[in-house]
């Protein structure tokens, strides 16, 4: 693009631009696109939804943008929504930019004609036109513009097509060079009626910034935000409310005596934005019926089809799991090497300011050592993970993951959009948590974030992988054996996902009683990724903030690990203590005190639980690691591992408590020690139950 220049400014003669938009419509590209790395994102106040705000400037003006959440209307039937109308009613930005699926407009001029009630100042990007054009479809974009009152630009937001003339429009908008004259939508004339009687009394009031048929409309409603809105402005002034109050009920009785409940009117509404957003679309939109989504609807065919829409899901998941395990092998050797290089410098420094022997050994071979072991295994998996994770969603794949699941969690009683949450688990519990969000209900959300983390993370895959080619696989670390770990690891996860399903309808029948509540779940259209885009998303959303609360956790534990293997007490290391203290407990469970006390000290990351077990059956004070497996089958056995004891531990590996980063997202999103209590309690005793059953029943059969 040219002139658009990223600055960094935020200075208070900024500009203030809304960026709105249906979901899967291209609007954080456009984002993107427009305000390059100068961005950041964070939750709106007393909201857990996220939002993102930037910065370009255009012809020596600063323009502030803020990426709103993706809604469909403005009904706030979601925090979304919610957060979308009242920014654009209160927030007041200079100007709002609606973007738009061009091959799809259709559906998403409902949400213009909604924003169009609300502000003069709007400009309609029409995206992905691109697409529009392979799949035939025409867009007359003057008539649109014409017929709508407002500018009207094509873009492709992914080549940055048309974006010198979008921010050119907002531009002439923001400088009062372009007198826009929005669409006036009529309503069914009992509504209109309404309308006339309310607005005069509502003009008279004092400090009212809001468009009046829109506030109007509201009141009519009852909606709760705006008779707050009406009782401030009249607090804040000597003009009596009870006039305008009057009014509102002497409507609504009016209505009601021709039918019109306040359900009824809220239909009417709705069915006015529809209608003329069919009308619309039918005068400037022409397509090749003959040509129109074949592709999409071909695909569709094997990806939603009823007997195979479950074999492909597997498919690729494990290859997605495949190339995590092998792409992550490499890089984690890397850093492992480097921080065993950097160990040595870092305890000549110390010991060049003369730090006491006591204090280094706590801090290298304590936080340091724990620090840089969960680097190194946590970080190669996320990056791998959650960049091809985001690319299933762009190429429109994850709704369609959504949709296949639908049914079996509607029988649970919880969302559809869990199966979301459940798949971003695999790679982070605490990424999977924070998804959340996406589910309307609070109960169906709660459902969620509870069973979140019977989904095993990246964090696991290791260790499970560990055990499985020590003691289910015969072959040597190959290609082959990478493939038979894959599908063993495959199988893990389709117990995840059967307890998850249990547990969800155990919720639902128990402490989260309530109905299957519906949703809109659009299938976007197949797009080609934006692969530079998405590795960049994945590893500052993602990666990098999971890693850095995995970090603040993992020096201090390091800490108190070293101090208790290394702090004696009548002859024992506190670490051998306790480990003798648990043995009886744990080998109810098919487990050991040493197995039992690396779990509990390795909440704060799953990463670091097999090499506590390793350092504390070699005793050797401090985090340490075995080159070769049969070197490590080898202490295991010598220490009472037998078949069974590694079923257990697998088991108890796959579902155990979440860890502390996931713990404190749980208390972040739910704001409540109890649901984070409860979200501890359930995998943990489903684990162990799980492992007391199988422990027990192979004593009596005498198996393994």
């Amino acid at each position: 693009m040219e002139n658009v220049n990223i600055n960094t400014s935020t200075s208070s003669s900024n500009l203030t631009i809304a960026l709105v938009g249906n979901p899967n419509v291209g609007k954080s590209t456009v984002f993107n696109s427009l305000t390059g790395l100068n961005q950041h994102t964070g939750n709106w106040t007393g909201k857990t939804v996220t939002c993102a705000e930037g910065f370009y400037t255009y012809q020596n003006q600063q323009y502030r943008l803020i990426d709103l959440p993706g809604v469909y209307s403005l009904a706030t039937h979601s925090p979304e929504e919610e957060v979308t109308r009242d920014f654009i009613c209160f927030e007041k930005p200079h100007a709002i930019i609606v973007v738009c699926d061009a091959t799809c407009l259709e559906r998403n001029l409902n949400l213009v004609l909604q924003i169009l009630e609300l502000s003069k100042q709007v400009v309609l990007c029409v995206n992905l036109i691109d697409e529009a054009h392979k799949k035939k479809i025409t867009i007359a974009l003057d008539k649109l513009s014409s017929l709508l009152g407002i500018p009207v630009v094509a873009t492709c937001a992914k080549k940055t097509t048309g974006l010198n003339e979008l921010i050119s429009q907002i531009h002439q908008l923001t400088h009062a060079t372009f007198n826009s004259s929005p669409l006036k939508l009529q309503y069914p004339k009992p509504i209109e009626e309404a309308l006339h009687q309310l607005i005069p009394l509502l003009k008279m009031l004092p400090n009212c910034t809001l468009p009046l048929r829109f506030f109007a409309l509201k009141l009519l409603e009852n909606d709760a935000t705006f008779l707050s809105y009406l009782s401030e402005l009249t607090c804040l002034s000597s003009y009596n409310s009870g006039l305008i109050l009057e009014s509102i009920t002497l409507c609504q009785s009016q209505l009601s005596a021709q039918n019109i409940s306040l359900d009824t009117l809220i239909d009417l509404i709705t069915t006015t934005y529809i209608q003329t957003a069919e009308k619309i679309a039918s005068e400037v939109v022409s397509y090749n019926e003959s040509l129109t989504y074949d592709r999409d609807r071909l695909i569709d065919r094997f990806l939603i089809g009823k007997y195979t829409r479950f074999p492909i899901m597997l498919l690729l998941f494990s290859l997605i799991l495949w190339l995590t395990i092998i792409g992550a092998n490499y890089p984690s050797d890397l850093l492992f090497n480097f921080f065993a290089w950097l160990e040595r410098p870092l305890t000549q420094l110390l010991l060049t300011i003369h730090t006491p022997n006591f204090i280094l050994q706590l801090l290298v071979q304590g936080g340091y050592r724990v620090l840089t072991w969960v680097v190194s295994v946590m970080l190669p998996p996320m990056a791998i993970f959650f960049p091809l994770f985001t690319l299933l969603e762009d190429v429109g794949y994850l709704p369609r993951i959504a949709f296949n699941l639908d049914y079996p969690f509607k029988k649970c009683h919880a969302c559809g959009k869990q199966a979301l949450t459940m798949c971003m688990g695999l790679g982070c519990n605490a990424v999977g948590v924070e998804g959340c969000r996406i589910i309307d209900s609070p109960r169906e959300q709660l459902i969620a974030l509870l069973t979140n983390s019977f989904m095993p993370c990246n964090g696991r895959f290791p260790t499970l992988i560990l055990l499985i080619n020590l003691f289910f696989i015969t072959q040597t670390f190959s290609f082959s054996s990478s493939v038979l770990s894959t599908l063993w690891l495959l199988l893990a996860i389709i117990l995840s996902l059967v307890l998850t399903f249990l547990i969800s309808w155990l919720l639902s029948k128990t402490l989260l009683k309530g109905l299957h509540s519906s949703f809109t779940l659009e299938l976007p259209p197949y797009r080609k990724p934006q692969i530079l885009q998405t590795l960049i998303r994945s590893l500052l959303d993602r990666t990098l903030n999971v890693l850095r609360r995995a970090i603040i956790m993992a020096f201090p534990t390091g800490l108190i690990i070293w101090l208790l293997a290394n702090m004696t007490y009548h002859n024992q290391t506190l670490l051998h203590s306790l480990t003798t203290f648990l043995d009886p407990f744990a080998s109810l469970f098919g487990l050991d005190g040493v197995i039992l006390t690396a779990f509990i000290l390795g909440i704060p990351a799953n990463e670091i639980i097999f090499p506590i077990i390793i350092m504390t059956y070699m005793a050797s004070g401090s985090l340490m690691t075995l080159d070769q497996s049969y070197e490590i089958k080898l202490l295991l056995v010598q220490n009472g591992w037998t078949l069974m004891t590694a079923i257990c531990t697998f088991i108890f590996f796959l579902v155990h408590w979440p860890c502390s980063t996931t713990l404190l997202t749980i208390h972040k999103e739910t704001k409540s020690l109890k649901w984070t209590l409860i979200a501890f309690l359930l995998p943990t005793i489903t684990g162990l139950l799980i492992c007391l059953i199988i422990n027990q029943l192979s004593h009596f059969f005498n198996f393994f």
